[in-house]
């Protein structure tokens, strides 16, 4: 997949429209992590030091098709100024005579956000007239969201069809590179680590992902469906009876295929679903009827860490207990420390976005692997081979 990038173009002079990634939790007027917004830095200074006039789109939140102050990007606006060091003009709508007014008054170098564009309802519905406006005021449009590219929305897709030059950002660019190295041509022994709460989330990366790897490493709530599967008691424990079938399918298939996949051998249980529950590490084949699995145990760890030791490539996605809850992160921090290790060694270490990205970062170990995606359902999606809306809307080199 080889798209135009922003380096193959010329943007002095021109107004470039770029769809940025600045969904961020704001608390108290606030922006209270900056994550999403430092990883687009790249891609508009780049526009700012070439004499470009950068317009930003993003979304934020899900207002209800109407404005509403609680989900206005104007905190964002504040924020990015600070971060740029210089001021960012703030639009209060995304269409309409008094954007247009603004975008032709924009200078070379200078920055406009134009207001959440998910207070028009066209926005999600990908509506045609709704996405050419927005292109009305670009000579060129960049997608350097990852985050929103696996939906087929105006301002991601819609309107890279109206816009003459389309490219992709730095941001978007890393995530496509890292993502597709997981999926083309992996080094091997290539390790994938899935975790989170649900099996039926994962169903189409275990498939795409079976005949590329050599070891699936599973936690989380979806490994109580595979180990009931297996006929063991998992007592009150979150599983999937309906996929219980399918769980049978896959663990079969890796054996025809010689694929490692490996399930917990012990587990932190516990008497609820709390932070302060009575909880002990015990054998997978000890779980009480009346107790929940809320972590891989110790043993489950070391046994992990075994079989990533040697690894040169491993996909994490989804985290691998209940990392909420201090009592039950212990085993998705000690593999994402494990992560860190190895990275340092040469392997290429990818942490899906959304709660494995939460849980790398709580770690505090965010930079010491090789890339944490800014999307979770986006990267997610990418794994399972989908064509993304967002980028395959974008220009062929």
């Amino acid at each position: 997949m080889r798209k135009v990038t922003i380096d193959d173009l010329h943007l002095k002079g021109k107004r470039v429209l770029v769809r940025v990634d600045f969904n961020v939790p704001i608390e108290s007027g606030k922006v209270s992590d900056d994550t999403r917004i430092r990883e687009s830095l790249p891609t508009i200074k780049k526009i700012i030091s070439e004499g470009g006039k950068a317009i930003l789109i993003s979304h934020l939140g899900r207002p209800k098709g109407g404005f509403d102050p609680k989900y206005s990007l104007k905190p964002v606006a504040e924020h990015l100024s600070k971060l740029l060091n210089m001021p960012v003009k703030f639009a209060p709508d995304c269409v309409g005579e008094e954007v247009k007014k603004m975008v032709a008054e924009l200078k070379e170098g200078e920055v406009l956000l134009l207001e959440n564009v998910r207070f028009h309802p066209e926005e999600e519905k990908n509506d045609e007239n709704f996405a050419r406006e927005l292109a009305s005021i670009a000579d060129v449009y960049i997608n350097d969201a990852f985050g929103s590219a696996h939906r087929a929305h105006a301002s991601t897709e819609g309107v890279a069809r109206f816009v003459k030059e389309t490219a992709i950002g730095y941001l978007m660019q890393k995530e496509v590179e890292y993502l597709s190295k997981a999926l083309l041509n992996p080094e091997k022994p290539y390790v994938a680590i899935l975790g989170g709460a649900k099996v039926s989330d994962k169903i189409q990366v275990i498939k795409n992902l079976m005949e590329k790897v050599d070891a699936f490493l599973i936690g989380g709530g979806m490994a109580n469906t595979f180990l009931k599967a297996k006929g063991y008691e998992v007592g009150k424990s979150l599983v999937e009876e309906d996929k219980i079938d399918f769980a049978k399918e896959i663990l079969n298939e890796a054996e025809k295929r010689n694929v490692k996949f490996v399930l917990p051998v012990d587990c932190v249980i516990a008497d609820k679903f709390a932070n302060d529950a009575n909880f002990e590490v015990v054998s997978v084949d000890k779980v009480r009827p009346d107790w929940m699995i809320l972590d891989i145990g110790t043993e489950t760890i070391k046994m992990f860490c075994e079989v990533l030791k040697d690894a040169k490539m491993v996909v994490w996605n989804g985290p691998l207990g209940v990392f909420e809850f201090e009592n039950f992160a212990k085993g998705t921090f000690e593999i994402a420390k494990f992560l860190a290790e190895i990275t340092q060694k040469g392997a290429v270490t990818i942490v899906g976005g959304g709660d494995s990205a939460s849980a790398v970062a709580k770690a505090g170990l965010s930079d010491k692997v090789s890339h944490v995606s800014t999307g979770g359902g986006a990267s997610l999606e990418f794994l399972e081979g989908k064509i993304l809306p967002g980028i395959s809307a974008i220009q062929d080199k």
